[in-house]
C-alpha cells in the first residue's frame, strides 16, 4: 500500500532508511543507522527537493513517479551534491530528461564534474525566487555547511526550510518521521555526533547560516538526515547554535593511552579524587577501545578534557595522536585541558600532549604530570594538583 507522508497538503517527504551500511563518509560507525531524506512538492509545477543514496533507494523512482500521478517534475533543487543526497540524480534525469536543475554557481561545477554538462541548470545563488503555483521558492546560500554549494531551500507559502545536511543527525527514522513522533532523546547524542564529526569543523560558518535564517518565519525543518522539526523547530536551531559557539557542559572527560596500565591507574586516580570533590558527571574512555568518532562527540561535549599517554616511541601513543590531530583540525575551542601519563624508559607522551596545547589553545589548568613506571603514591599525590585545578 502506498503511504504518504504529508508534510502540508502539497509537500510531502520522500525518505529512506540504511540499516546496512557500516560507516558513513567510510570513517564514521553507524550502530543506529541512518535516513536519506527527500521531499516533493506537487503544485501547478513540481519539485523534487534532493535525492537519496543509491545504495538504499530501490524504489526511490517509482515513488516519485506515484506522488507525481501522471504529472511531469518540472524542477530537481540540489541542496547539497554529496552522493548520499545526489545518488538518484542520474535516474531523475534519465526517466525527466526536461528537468530544470536549481542550484548554485559550487553546485553546478560539481555536478559537471559527476554528471555531465546540461542546458538545464539554472543558478539560483543570487536572490532567485521559484513559482509552483501557491508554492514559492526561496534559496539561502550556507557555504561550507558543511561542502562549499550547501544551500537551504525555503518554501515562502509554507514556512517550509528545506536545510540540506544542517540541522540532521545519524540515525534510521523507525516509524516516527516527525519530532513530535520520535524520543528525541533517542537522537540527540546521535545528533552531536553527526555535528561534531560532519560539520563542527565549519561552525563559523554554522554560525553565519543562523544568521541569515534569523529574519524567516519558520514552522518547519526538513533536513537531509534525522527526523523533520514540525512541531518545535527551534530546538535543534538551538542546539546547533550552542553546539557552533563550542558550548559545552560541566564535567570531566578523561580520555586516555595505556599499553600496560600505568596511565590506566592515573586516569582512575584523577577520576576518583575529582568524584571526592563533587564532580558527577565524569566519563572515561579508553581510546584504544572507543572509535575516534565518539570521543569527538565527547569533547564537544564537556568543557573540560583531561588527556593521558603513555610513551610510544619517544611519542605518544599513536591512537591519542590521531586524535589530538583530528581535533586541530575540527578547530574545537573554549574547553580546559589537564594533562598525565607515563613511560618505562624515554618519554614523549606528555611531551607531545603539551606541544598539542600550545597548538589548539585550550587553557591548561596545572602542570602536567608524568610519572616513571609503576605510579607509586607518591606519583599518585601528584595527580591530587589536576583534581583540584579542575574544582
Amino acid at each position: 500500500m502506498f503511504n504518504k507522508v504529508y508534510i502540508s497538503d502539497r509537500v510531502f517527504w520522500i525518505g529512506v532508511n540504511d540499516r546496512r551500511k557500516r560507516l558513513f563518509e567510510n570513517i564514521w560507525p553507524l550502530p543506529e543507522g541512518v535516513s536519506y531524506n527527500s521531499y516533493i512538492i506537487v503544485d501547478e509545477k513540481t519539485a523534487l527537493i534532493d535525492t537519496v543514496d543509491v545504495t538504499a533507494g530501490k524504489c526511490f523512482l517509482d515513488t516519485v513517479d506515484k506522488y507525481l500521478a501522471g504529472k511531469t517534475l518540472d524542477y530537481l533543487v540540489i541542496n547539497h551534491i554529496e552522493p548520499d543526497h545526489s545518488g538518484e540524480i542520474a535516474g531523475i534525469l534519465k526517466k525527466y530528461p526536461e528537468v530544470k536543475i536549481l542550484g548554485n554557481a559550487a553546485t553546478k561545477r560539481i555536478f559537471e564534474a559527476c554528471f555531465g554538462a546540461t542546458s538545464n541548470f539554472e543558478d539560483v545563488g543570487k536572490g532567485a525566487v521559484v513559482k509552483l503555483g501557491h508554492h514559492e521558492l526561496s534559496f539561502v546560500m550556507t557555504p561550507w555547511v558543511h561542502w562549499p554549494e550547501t544551500m537551504m531551500t525555503v518554501d515562502l507559502t509554507e514556512k517550509i526550510v528545506f536545510s540540506g545536511d544542517a540541522f540532521g543527525t545519524f540515525g534510521t527514522l523507525n516509524g516516527g518521521i516527525f519530532d513530535d513522533e520520535v524520543n528525541f532523546e533517542f537522537y540527540r547524542d546521535e545528533a552531536l555526533r553527526y555535528y561534531s564529526n560532519i560539520v563542527g569543523k565549519y561552525s563559523n560558518m554554522v554560525q553565519k547560516a543562523i544568521a541569515k535564517l534569523a529574519g524567516t518565519e519558520i514552522r518547519c525543518i526538513c533536513p537531509t538526515h534525522g527526523p523533520v522539526w514540525r512541531k518545535d523547530p527551534q530546538k535543534i536551531i538551538d542546539l546547533y547554535n550552542k553546539w557552533s559557539r563550542y558550548e559545552a557542559e560541566d564535567g570531566l572527560l578523561i580520555i586516555y593511552a595505556s599499553m600496560y596500565g600505568n596511565t590506566e591507574m592515573m586516569a582512575d586516580y584523577i577520576a576518583r579524587k575529582v568524584a571526592e570533590k563533587g564532580v558527577r558527571n565524569i566519563r572515561i574512555y579508553d581510546v584504544s577501545k572507543t572509535h575516534i568518532s565518539y570521543l569527538i562527540r565527547e569533547a564537544w561535549k564537556y568543557r573540560n578534557i583531561f588527556l593521558g599517554s603513555c610513551a610510544y616511541n619517544t611519542g605518544m601513543f599513536p591512537l591519542i595522536d590521531h586524535l589530538c590531530c583530528e581535533l586541530e583540525h575540527l578547530g574545537l575551542q573554549n574547553r580546559r585541558l589537564g594533562i598525565f601519563g607515563s613511560f618505562s624508559w624515554n618519554g614523549g607522551g606528555v611531551k607531545n600532549l603539551v606541544k598539542f596545547a600550545e597548538n589548539i589553545k585550550w587553557e591548561l589548568i596545572a602542570e602536567p604530570v608524568e610519572i616513571k613506571g609503576i605510579p607509586s603514591d607518591e606519583d599518585f599525590r601528584k595527580c591530587d594538583a589536576l583534581a583540584e585545578a579542575l574544582v
